[in-house]
């Protein structure tokens, strides 16, 4: 019985980890190139029960031999294991600003031992001075004239330089060329993950590799192709009514197995106020 209520409290801390997921996609259903979560819930390793009896020899002295008569296996609980980003494309809006940019996928490969399909990024410079990665291209230009993002970190070009410009009135061709005055001053810095389900979550919309190396610039990997879209952003890929589905289908499996916790419960409290009494 007391296996029983391990095996519940597993699966209640696993749907409540995964409300909580599910609750952040949606509070950021409306954040540009947001990417939504997706849970992977394991169970534990099923336990082996056995039960032990005796087999009397017809000796003289009466000597009793052990052994185990299998009773089958039993579920030892579940959990969550990770949360995965989902790396699809987001719609499309119109912003109206020009330090808007949004990124739009084209043909990306897909590996060929995972299965998983390619993404693109910014190229973003960090505070530690190795590079972050993100969707969201909401830039704007902060007051020494560079082109950061909404929490400061410096864009990047295809040289890995910070992007300086004299004001906002630019154009950013599908190819990621900004142009001033009819000039070309920088090219956008697009890098490729050949396998983004690797990239580690920093919060804030940005991503870094597992072991901090940069990643390649998408331009020079055989077979992507990209373009680019000033004046938009690239929109959250929340599916805010799956989401909402998934949420009360987390509720109710919480709520099932709160109730099973309650039987238990009163099972326990049967055994030591009535039967201890006897």
């Amino acid at each position: 019985m007391f296996r029983g209520f391990y095996t519940v409290g597993s699966g209640m801390i696993a749907q409540q980890r995964k409300t909580e997921m599910l609750a952040n996609n949606m509070a950021n259903a409306n954040t540009p190139g947001f990417k939504a979560e997706q849970a992977t819930i394991r169970s534990f390793p099923e336990m082996y029960m056995s039960s032990i009896e005796k087999t009397r020899i017809p000796t003289q002295n009466g000597f009793n031999l052990k052994g185990l008569s299998p009773v089958g296996p039993i579920s030892t609980g579940v959990y969550m294991q990770e949360t995965l980003p989902l790396f699809t494309q987001g719609q499309l809006r119109e912003s109206g600003q020009t330090t808007d940019v949004a990124l739009i996928d084209g043909r990306l490969p897909i590996d060929e031992a995972s299965g998983v399909q390619g993404s693109i990024f910014f190229r973003l410079e960090h505070d530690n001075g190795g590079e972050h990665y993100t969707r969201n291209g909401n830039f704007a230009l902060d007051p020494n004239g560079f082109l950061t993002n909404p929490q400061g970190y410096y864009v990047l070009d295809t040289n890995g330089q910070r992007i300086a410009l004299q004001n906002d009135d630019f154009q950013i061709t599908e190819e990621g060329v900004i142009m001033e005055g009819g000039t070309a001053v920088a090219t956008l810095g697009i890098s490729f993950a050949q396998r983004p389900d690797t990239l580690i979550k920093q919060g804030n919309g940005t991503f870094v590799t597992e072991n901090g190396a940069n990643l390649p610039n998408a331009n020079g990997v055989a077979g992507v192709t990209y373009s680019m879209q000033q004046g938009y952003l690239e929109g959250s890929n929340v599916d805010s009514a799956q989401a909402m589905t998934d949420m009360m289908t987390a509720y109710r499996a919480f709520e099932a197995n709160q109730k099973i916790l309650q039987a238990y419960d009163r099972s326990m409290e049967k055994a030591v106020t009535e039967i201890g009494r006897i």
